[in-house]
């Protein structure tokens, strides 16, 4: 079975097809064969920022439920404007 790759490893690779593609030494089947794979890496990388997105935006209630993460109206966010 193949381990699903982490956010940092997706993100190491995307950065380097970035610099191979940048270099403008690599024949065209070799660049849209390279492109396409960083696309995929995009993919990852954004389905495992949504997936973190989503966790943060939860907490755990009093009951020990996870709930969605709201401020409570007239909260004070630290911002004072006097």
């Amino acid at each position: 079975m193949k381990e699903e790759k982490t956010f940092e490893s997706a993100l190491e690779e995307l950065e380097q097809i970035v610099k191979d593609l940048e270099s403008g030494n690599i024949p065209l089947d070799k660049a849209m064969d390279k492109y396409t794979k960083a696309m995929n890496l995009v993919k990852l990388c954004q389905e495992k920022l949504d997936n973190a997105t989503n966790q943060v935006n939860k907490i755990l209630n009093e009951n020990n439920e996870l709930v969605d993460f709201k401020m409570n109206e007239g909260e004070d966010d630290g911002d004072e404007t006097n």
